[in-house]
């Protein structure tokens, strides 16, 4: 998985580290130490301090993650995997939540799981007699649990608070889009934002920021940027149907065929196809004929035997109904392993076959202002 190291699992969801976080950790650990080495002397001990403080702080990173991701399991949702790289954590969901507050309570629940640990930490470095140097880990990780949270709290997205605000403008507008697109192009000011900070602090123009501000600028601008990308794609596919992308001249044939006019009228001077579905005279799918089943079938016979009985039966999770939005039929095919959908209406009648190059095509004939009156170009099946 784009070379992340699987160290375990974690309440069943499986937990990868990405190479980049091991930078992060000798870097943090580097930079805690040298802080470190200002108040305690001895050679060791200030160093794995700085290693002990890196640790804990990706622990809390890891809880914050941990805190999303319960949120969406409690909503039957799936946690695909936990990831912690360079810039922190990211909790992979298999799905969106259902509803504008659900979000939410996904959005919500790693910034909540940060400030309970500020609170946590905090209350330890008070009540209880630590030795000094546990005494100052703690307190730092109260201080860096705090500013996770209200990092996080920013309202663009990737963070935490972009996925607050898309859930807002989704309550407010009744689209799910127009939310993820709205927090994308906050995400993308935000980002430009740090990036301009960084940069003038680089060059001594301001106090504030540094090079990680640029950084962590570039990381906002480009992951905001494939979100408006995805909103924008996303708002296009619900306004089209499964009818819309249905491929033209799809194969379709009756049951009452010979194999003879099968052959004759679909298969001789057409090697694009290879199966082809089998309706009844209403027009309702009752099976599918592949051409490699004709093999098995003397020629001599094709005059007589008819193409229902050689079709085999055909999968119903196959099929989708007419009406279905495009979005859904695209997360249809993002769950399922299934390379072509049978589209059907109300009433059962086979209307084609509808595949991923075939929603593409629809999508770059209308960009480009062109009917779809040519067939996609696809691959046999």
């Amino acid at each position: 998985m784009d070379g992340n190291i699987r160290v375990g699992t974690l309440f069943g969801i499986p937990f990868y580290i990405n190479p980049s976080w091991f930078l992060i950790l000798a870097l943090g650990t580097f930079w805690f130490g040298e802080q470190f080495t200002q108040v305690f002397s001895g050679n060791a001990l200030p160093w794995i301090m700085g290693l002990t403080t890196a640790l804990l702080l990706f622990a809390s990173v890891l809880a914050h993650e941990l805190g999303h991701s319960v949120a969406a399991l409690s909503q039957g949702i799936g946690v695909r995997s936990i990831t912690l790289f360079i810039f922190g954590g990211l909790a992979m969901l298999e799905k969106e939540s259902e509803t504008p507050f659900q979000s939410f309570l996904v959005a919500i629940a790693g910034p909540l799981v940060s400030i309970l640990l500020f609170a946590l930490f905090t209350i330890m470095g008070a009540t209880l007699p630590l030795p000094a140097p546990v005494a100052i880990i703690v307190s730092i990780l109260a201080t860096l649990n705090l500013i996770l949270a209200v990092f996080n709290l920013i309202p663009g997205l990737p963070l935490d608070g972009g996925n607050v605000l898309k859930a807002a403008i989704w309550k407010l507008t009744g689209n799910p889009n127009k939310g993820l697109l709205y927090a994308s192009r906050v995400g993308q000011i935000f980002g430009w934002v740090a990036i301009t900070t960084g940069g003038l602090a680089v060059f001594g123009v301001i106090e504030y920021g540094s090079l990680w501000t640029v950084l962590i600028g570039f990381f906002l601008l480009q992951n905001a940027g494939m979100s408006a990308q995805s909103a924008q794609v996303q708002d296009q596919l619900d306004h089209y149907t499964a009818r819309d992308a249905v491929i033209p001249e799809s194969p379709i044939v009756s049951k009452d065929l010979t194999l003879r006019e099968f052959v004759n009228e679909y298969v001789i001077g057409n090697n694009k196809w290879r199966k082809f579905l089998v309706t009844d005279a209403n027009g309702q799918l009752v099976g599918a004929i592949a051409t490699e089943d004709l093999k098995s079938v003397a020629t001599s016979e094709w005059t007589e035997r008819t193409v229902e009985s050689l079709m085999n039966p055909i999968d119903n999770g196959e099929q989708i109904l007419a009406d279905e939005s495009l979005l859904e039929v695209v997360r249809r095919f993002e769950q399922d392993n299934n390379k072509q959908l049978t589209v059907v209406d109300q009433n059962g009648v086979v209307l084609g076959l509808l595949e991923k190059n075939s929603i593409i095509k629809l999508l770059s004939d209308q960009q480009e202002g062109q009917p779809q009156d040519q067939k996609p170009e696809v691959e046999p099946v």
